[in-house]
Parts: C-alpha cells; structure tokens; sequence
C-alpha cells in the first residue's frame, strides 16, 4: 500500500537508492522515544560512489549541491527501510552536512541546499530543519559529501 510520501515520489519522479548497507560498525537508522537518528550517507547510487573528490578543486558548488541531493535521497531511503513508511516521518529536525572541500572553497551553505531542499521538496513544512554546513578535509571513501540526520516520527 502506498503512502501520500510515497504517491508524491512517484508523481515528482524522484526515484530512491537502494538502503546502503553499512561499511563499519554502526547502525544505519535508531528509532528511540520518537527519534529517528540516521547515520551519515554518501552520495552514492544504489552502491555506487559518486562525486568522488574535493568541492572546489574537482567539483563546483553546484556539482557539490548534486552530491548532496544524492546523500538526502540515501537519508530517504534509510528512513523507509526502518519506518516501512515515510509517512511516519513528523518533521526533519536537523541536517549535519559535511562537505569535502578544497582549502579556499567558502560555499558549503550552498552545497547543503541540496539535502535541505530535497527534504523540503519530500516533505513540505515537515521537511523545514536547523542545518550545520561544514567543511572538511576529507571524507570516507574519498567521496564529496556525508549527511546525517536527526528526524521525528511517529
């Protein structure tokens, strides 16, 4: 049975990843007393590691913003995977951004637009959250961008 998230995808065409399994020791999503913690996804596709490399050196903002957009799909898909349903999903609290950048690059707020307007796109006022935008010397994998996020659901 789909839900109305679900419906809204499928009009919008926006399509999700496969749930990441995770490389380490940790747990993907931990639901308690209405919290869902998700840990932080890439910007890969279905296992797949893309935008690999620096924001500023060997991508634009742009392109950082698209890598973002892609981490916020992976923090969908893990949410889907332990809810069942994304209309548990109450409202995004908060998004931590980390962005693979290059010495001088300053534009980290731009590029976390990309996981911020997505969650907006998704889930309309519930999608509204606080954010951090960081830039960092590297990230696992290599890739360009890591999101987690802090979600309250029923």
């Amino acid at each position: 049975m789909s839900g109305t998230i679900d419906r809204l995808l499928a009009e919008k065409r926006i399509e999700l990843p496969n749930a990441a399994v995770p490389v380490a020791n940790y747990t993907p999503v931990v639901v308690a007393d209405g919290t869902a913690y998700v840990s932080g996804q890439v910007c890969s596709w279905n296992g797949e590691f893309k935008f690999v490399g620096r924001v500023g050196r060997d991508f634009s903002a742009e392109e950082g913003r698209e890598a973002a957009r892609m981490a916020g799909l992976n923090i969908v898909a893990q949410l889907k995977n332990a809810l069942g349903d994304l209309d548990r999903v109450k409202r995004v609290l908060r998004l931590n951004v980390f962005v693979n950048s290059a010495e001088t690059f300053t534009e980290q707020p731009k590029v976390a637009n990309g996981a911020s307007d997505l969650m907006v796109e998704i889930f309309g006022d519930a999608g509204r959250h606080t954010r951090s935008a960081v830039g960092v010397a590297q990230l696992p994998l290599g890739v360009a961008v890591e999101v987690d996020a802090i979600v309250q659901v029923d």
